[in-house]
């Protein structure tokens, strides 16, 4: 099990690695673009108010940061952990202007900051990718303060038929596009690989009550290719 994991962080990283500079346009591909309204979606379901701290894992380039930044102004902390170096300085360039950010490279099984601290923890198009998800989900519950609020937004399983045929037929596509991009299909062939072996909607609310989130619960977007996940710390 734990020659898996590693051989699982080495080929996130790897991947990661060689997207990282194109990562915006990948996840344009990937969602046809509608990666973005997704997103402001998840900050508009947290109803952020100013002085609240948010810890964003798997942040990336800083998306949801920047959003929760424009909804909130630059009143809040907010600490971005990805476990990727170069997508963590891509992030730092792309929100140079604000300067009440904490950017900090860690995995998410074992976070570097404080208990009981956060009043939202949010992971966007992360979750599937880190390699133990328990480990996750007890971090995320370790770092919320009481009341904090857990918000995951991630690739799920589509509820409609037809919809879910389109949307397999056209993933088939996405890593000969993502060849043309950084001249390699293999780390978007793991990407949909990740996307089909993850869990469904309902086993990831089984496993955030196992954690001892409460009032859990799920919002589909654009059919069920995405999920919202909600809980709480009480």
């Amino acid at each position: 099990m734990q020659q898996n994991l590693q051989n699982k962080k080495g080929l996130v990283q790897n991947v990661f690695n060689q997207v990282y500079d194109q990562y915006d346009l990948m996840n344009d591909f990937m969602s046809l673009g509608i990666h973005r309204l997704w997103k402001k979606n998840l900050v508009n379901l947290m109803n952020p108010s100013s002085a609240k701290n948010l810890i964003d894992v798997a942040c990336g380039t800083g998306d949801i940061a920047k959003i929760y930044l424009k909804n909130v102004g630059q009143n809040s902390k907010i600490t971005c952990i990805d476990p990727n170096k170069k997508m963590i300085e891509k992030g730092k360039e792309k929100l140079k202007e604000y300067k009440n950010l904490d950017w900090i490279i860690s995995s998410a099984e074992k976070l570097p900051v404080k208990t009981n601290y956060y009043d939202f923890y949010t992971i966007s198009f992360g979750l599937r990718n880190t390699k133990n998800l328990n480990d996750t989900l007890s971090e995320a519950y370790r770092v919320l303060k009481p009341g904090g609020r857990f918000l995951c937004l991630e690739f799920s399983k589509i509820q409609n038929a037809g919809l879910n045929f389109a949307y397999k037929n056209y993933s088939k596509i996405i890593p000969k596009l993502g060849k043309l991009i950084i001249g390699d299909k293999k780390p978007y062939e793991y990407l949909i690989q990740s996307i089909e072996n993850f869990i469904n909607q309902d086993e990831l609310i089984d496993l955030m009550k196992k954690n001892d989130f409460k009032n859990c619960t799920y919002r589909n977007l654009s059919g069920g290719i995405v999920s919202i996940h909600s809980g709480w710390k009480i």
